[in-house]
């Protein structure tokens, strides 16, 4: 992905939030504490760890390669055990370079297919062809552990989850995991990040899909990861921050996803969502303060790797989902 513009504001939470999964209230000066109610079905960090390092253990998803289309073969089958349906969205595409053609699957796994409220979770799974921002072997493609392999990691555990425990009947999700996202240069543009996204906004697994709301998962599993908020984010889906950020504070995951904008308006899969399919949808990314490229150390380096995937922000990232999935429901009037 391509960020430009780069600026830290602090933002004041309304409310604070106690780091033992607890509310603290005042009415009157009489202070109570009213404990957080899990609900839906709890995360497993360890299957979304081993859903990244297989993978990994494929290779460098570059399109094209027999590591990705074993990849593309590998998501079909594993959301195949969980969605009520899935498709493949396979075809070519042209990259930005005009001369350069890739294959390209997007893998989509649908919950409730009937349900006329949806809600949209997407990861892009490609690999970089090229370590930029290294400093040697930089034409040779990254492993991606966090950078494509860590959204996709929690959306095949979030999809075995929703089968084990089914959703309210009037929800639906969408399970979009999308692919050539990564295959471009900064000096090509913005519009040459996440082809494969904006061929399924064109082109959506149904037709006039839409959605209430959208969150994309992008390098969602690094140690001590610390999810700003995204300036695009914030313009096009403030409400979904809202609830997302609430309840992981709720939940006791505040130090990840901080109450902090970024000020970055980063060109990611969020974007032609946003502007084709007009689905308000967010960036849950890891923003540390005070990188300099904005990013993780390891951002298109081959260091990019299992070592920088930690249990605890899976964990984290994974239950703040499912958590948002599961209270979607509106009461019965």
């Amino acid at each position: 992905m391509k960020k430009t513009l780069w600026l830290w504001i602090p933002l004041i939470a309304l409310a604070c939030k106690d780091p033992n999964n607890e509310k603290t209230t005042n009415n009157n000066n009489t202070e109570t504490k009213i404990e957080i109610k899990k609900v839906g079905p709890s995360f497993n960090a360890s299957n979304a760890f081993n859903n990244i390092k297989t993978q990994v253990d494929f290779g460098p998803r570059v399109p094209g390669t027999a590591a990705h289309k074993q990849t593309a073969d590998w998501l079909r089958d594993e959301l195949k055990k969980s969605a009520d349906t899935v498709i493949v969205q396979h075809t070519t595409l042209t990259l930005a370079d005009k001369k350069t053609k890739v294959p390209c699957y997007n893998v989509i796994g649908s919950f409730n297919p009937t349900a006329s409220r949806r809600f949209l979770l997407l990861a892009h799974w490609d690999t970089r062809p090229w370590a930029d921002q290294g400093f040697s072997n930089q034409d040779k493609p990254i492993p991606g552990a966090d950078d494509g392999g860590s959204g996709t990691g929690v959306l095949i555990e979030i999809a075995r989850l929703l089968k084990a425990q089914k959703l309210p009947a009037d929800i639906g999700v969408d399970i979009v995991l999308v692919d050539v996202e990564d295959y471009a240069k900064s000096e090509w543009g913005d519009d040459a990040y996440a082809l494969g996204t904006q061929y399924w906004a064109k082109n959506p697994h149904v037709k006039d899909y839409k959605a209430e709301a959208g969150i994309l998962l992008d390098m969602v599993g690094g140690r001590d990861a610390r999810f700003a908020i995204e300036a695009n984010s914030k313009d096009y889906g403030n409400h979904i921050i809202t609830d997302i950020w609430g309840i992981a504070n709720d939940l006791g995951y505040g130090k990840y996803f901080v109450y902090e904008q970024s000020g970055a308006y980063i060109s990611d899969d969020h974007v032609p969502v946003n502007e084709i399919l007009k689905i308000p949808t967010i960036d849950i990314i890891n923003l540390p303060k005070g990188s300099k490229t904005g990013f993780v150390p390891y951002w298109h380096t081959h260091d990019d790797n299992m070592n920088n995937i930690d249990i605890a922000t899976l964990e984290a990232v994974g239950q703040t989902l499912i958590q948002y999935l599961y209270t979607r429901s509106k009461p019965a009037v």
